[in-house]
């Protein structure tokens, strides 16, 4: 995800350190424009805006304030420092309050639309911000992306986050299961999703990321489910919102359920194909 968001950055004229361990995504973001940088602290060396993107909200505890050597030591106080990781709210939220008691604005901005959108540049951020820095931030973030959506104060990205991909999961393992027993039942595939597209079962999954091979192009149901939005980040994701349920005290059952389901999908071995290949899940227990 990162990498096409730094790419989109140089191609809007910006200047940019990249850094990441993966040497191949390291030379993939200097191969489109960006600047090698030997380290994290040297990527944010005099830097005005500074973006991460990680898997888990200890990765963020850990480059920003917990490592051997934390970012916001050698952060200028002048910068931004936007953090498009999908973690916990409330690591999101220590991490905005430890950062402003150095005296820098910290914000959660988890991205939407998965590595097709990073690439066009049409991701939706969702926000946790003071209002003064979703201001400051949503000029940088429209470079990246279609949609800028300030969710509410730190932390609330994170939790909206939380809700949008829950759903996502609840939808796409909806999706699966129809679309498997119109297929098991001797519908064509394509009619079918046609159809229920033209109908009140009609959702993002059935319009975009078709999760039958042949169907739909450009989706990885159509590149044997590699690239996309892996398995494993979605099983991390709804993890993620059960936490939020326990919280918040919210009844989540078809959360819970898509989250077994990917759990059981996972544990076969797809962790790292993409969530639509849960529709693999359905055909192999018959």
């Amino acid at each position: 995800m990162g990498g096409p968001m730094a790419a989109n950055l140089v191609k809007a004229g910006h200047r940019v350190q990249a850094f990441d361990l993966s040497e191949a995504a390291l030379s993939h973001a200097v191969e489109v424009g960006c600047q090698r940088a030997a380290s994290a602290v040297a990527a944010v060396q005099g830097a005005e805006v500074v973006i991460s993107m990680l898997q888990t909200g200890r990765q963020v505890d850990s480059l920003y304030i917990g490592g051997d050597v934390p970012l916001f030591k050698h952060i200028d106080g002048k910068a931004l420092v936007i953090d498009c990781s999908t973690i916990d709210a409330a690591t999101a939220r220590n991490t905005a309050v430890t950062a402003a008691r150095s005296g820098l604005d910290f914000i959660d901005a988890p991205v939407s639309g998965g590595v097709a959108g990073a690439q066009a540049g049409t991701l939706t951020f969702i926000v946790g911000a003071s209002d003064a820095q979703f201001a400051r931030a949503e000029p940088v973030l429209k470079l990246m992306g279609k949609n800028v959506l300030h969710a509410g104060d730190h932390g609330a990205g994170q939790i909206a986050k939380a809700c949008n991909n829950m759903l996502l999961a609840v939808l796409m393992a909806g999706t699966c299961e129809a679309l498997n027993m119109g297929i098991k039942s001797g519908l064509d595939a394509k009619v079918l999703s046609d159809i229920i597209k033209r109908s009140s079962g009609n959702n993002w999954a059935l319009q975009v990321y078709n999760p039958v091979p042949g169907v739909m192009e450009g989706v990885p149901a159509a590149r044997n489910y590699q690239g996309g939005f892996q398995v494993n980040l979605m099983c991390k994701d709804l993890g993620l919102a059960m936490e939020v349920s326990q919280q918040s005290g919210s009844p989540v059952p078809m959360g819970s359920a898509a989250k077994a389901l990917f759990n059981l999908h996972q544990v076969a071995g797809n962790g790292s194909l993409d969530f639509s290949s849960l529709l693999q899940l359905f055909r192999d227990a018959e």
